[in-house]
């Protein structure tokens, strides 16, 4: 019985948490660069919210980036 190494539960999980982590990372990234333009530029509630709006949805598209790649090479 041979087992297709793209079909591992393990790289699945493996594949999850890398995308956890990146959405995390990006997210905070943008809040801290949120916090800094609020101080920098003043009104910082507004610099903070649109950073971690923002971090999310960098961290969203690289996510999507990342599947269509796993899926493209999963496919042939």
């Amino acid at each position: 019985m041979k087992l297709d190494p793209n079909n591992q539960p393990w790289h699945a999980a493996a594949l999850v948490g890398a995308l956890g982590i990146e959405v995390a990372v990006c997210t905070v990234a943008g809040y801290l660069v949120g916090g800094w333009a609020g101080n920098y530029f003043g009104n910082e509630k507004a610099w903070l919210l649109g950073g971690l709006l923002t971090g999310l949805s960098l961290g969203i598209v690289t996510a999507i980036l990342v599947i269509k790649k796993v899926l493209e090479d999963q496919e042939g």
